[in-house]
């Protein structure tokens, strides 16, 4: 990343996943392990195997599955930390999570082993490197499916060679709003990449969020991949601050009126619905980045970090676990209006 685009970046870049797929050689894979008569102990023996290499890492939580409620998986699974699938395979899957959430290690969700690490901002590097030794840790002892030519066995073709998905969280209210960005992910997947909601495949692109990662892993190298979302990461970060710029010059005061307007509900309504809530967050995150607010690089940073975070805690999941008990459908729509209220009224935005 140019040093020069650094806070523009912190505007744009919402969040960095770097994501390897193995399966051990002595294992049927999960799709086949499911029907298997001794299934539970040979999950059983991986989830152990697993647990002992990364003892020594740091502090992991296990979550098996089997023994983990409803409401606890949906809320792991709002955090990016599980997947639908490791949900499914609750029979025989489990959890490697660190205490700061930025590693989760999936265990017989559609492959044996799915290793992910999280991280704030943009450093496709940093999390490269982050991730990879937790892939060396695992791999001094469990030897893992790998053919010369084809590289790491995976349940799916598409994971084939690296089994890399690196992926990068971009904030695209401009390029979104103004019908660009539509245009181009279909260019995108020419070159071997896509754009995606933030739950993955088919998930939609709620506030204005969209995940750009490579759907190729068979034939470029991990360096090669990164390259190529490193490039694509860096034109669309440009493009959204261009298009930003024209945004606010061209919309003027409509625009301003609509941030002021997101800003004065999500400050004083009662009720406020998930789906409106994202759309009036992603108003008022925009509004920041254009500088409504006049915060400086640093307290913008920030403020769009701590909205960020408000958008996971205010999901169904997260605003129960807040509670300290379900609620209903309404019952979360007035705790959400008030807990919001509170959180950026705290925050100091000022006209």
């Amino acid at each position: 990343m140019i040093a020069a685009f650094k806070a523009e970046y912190e505007s744009v870049a919402v969040s960095t996943r770097i994501r390897l797929a193995r399966n051990f050689k002595d294992y049927p894979f999960p799709g086949r392990l499911l029907s298997d008569p001794h299934a539970s102990e040979q999950a059983g023996e991986m989830i152990q195997l697993l647990a002992a290499e990364l003892s020594g890492m740091e502090k992991f939580d296990l979550y098996e599955m089997c023994d983990v409620s409803d409401e606890k998986a949906a809320f792991l699974r709002e955090r990016y930390l599980i997947s639908r699938d490791l949900i499914r395979h609750k029979k025989i899957s489990a959890a490697l999570i660190t205490r700061d959430e930025s590693i989760s290690v999936m265990i017989n969700e559609e492959d044996h082993v799915r290793e992910q690490y999280f991280m704030k901002g943009y450093d496709l590097k940093r999390a490269y490197e982050r991730v990879s030794g937790i892939d060396d840790v695992i791999s001094e002892s469990i030897p893992f499916a790998y053919d010369e030519t084809l590289g790491y066995l995976t349940a799916c073709p598409t994971n084939l060679g690296t089994g890399l998905r690196a992926s990068v969280m971009l904030f695209l209210p401009a390029l979104a709003r103004r019908g660009i960005m539509k245009g181009l992910i279909p260019d995108f997947a020419r070159l071997g990449l896509t754009a995606r909601g933030v739950y993955g495949e088919g998930s939609g692109t709620e506030g204005d969020l969209f995940q750009i990662s490579n759907e190729i892993t068979l034939g470029p190298s991990e360096e090669e991949l990164l390259s190529a979302v490193e490039q694509a990461t860096s034109l669309l970060v440009e493009m959204e601050l261009r298009e930003r710029s024209r945004m606010k010059a061209e919309e003027g005061v409509p625009l301003k009126d609509r941030v002021r307007r997101a800003y004065g509900i999500l400050c004083n309504c009662c009720r406020l619905d998930e789906r409106e809530f994202v759309r009036l967050l992603a108003d008022l995150k925009l509004g920041i980045a254009l500088g409504y607010f006049g915060l400086d690089a640093e307290r913008e940073d920030d403020r769009m970090q701590l909205l960020d975070s408000l958008a996971v805690d205010m999901r169904p999941a997260g605003i129960n676990r807040l509670n300290g008990a379900p609620l209903d459908g309404e019952g979360q729509c007035a705790y959400r209006a008030e807990y919001v209220s509170k959180a950026i009224g705290g925050m100091e935005l000022f006209f």
